[in-house]
């Protein structure tokens, strides 16, 4: 009869997952990274790695991120509603109000969606 604690197997395999999780995740921002050194005026990996630093909680990097990728495509309607998210979490309105205008405006309206649920808009 083992001794071996189901639970603490649960526990290992969790341990093993995040590990992958991690190491998935650097390959990943490791890429964008490259593709911003091959394509520095292009919008879009700005914006990818922002999302990664943004599920990291890493909330100041992604805003940076993701204010060069509205500087590189005043058009980019995910990276205009992402900084709205993230002005809002700060309870910074009338930026959260401005990129989610812009969001809407090019077609991305989750943003816009947001604050009126929450009476901000």
């Amino acid at each position: 009869m083992s001794t071996f604690d189901t639970g603490q197997m649960g526990f290992w395999r969790k341990e093993l997952i995040d590990v992958a999780l991690d190491h998935e995740t650097r390959v990943h921002m490791e890429e964008q990274l490259a593709w911003i050194a091959r394509e520095p005026s292009n919008a879009r990996p700005y914006y990818h790695l922002a999302q990664f630093y943004r599920m990291n909680g890493k909330q100041d990097e992604a805003r940076g991120l993701l204010l060069e990728a509205v500087r590189l495509d005043p058009a980019h309607g995910e990276a205009h509603a992402s900084l709205a998210e993230i002005y809002a979490i700060r309870g910074e309105y009338g930026p959260a109000r401005e990129h989610a205008r812009i969001a809407e405006e090019n077609g991305e309206p989750r943003a816009a969606e947001m604050l009126r649920r929450h009476g901000l808009r």
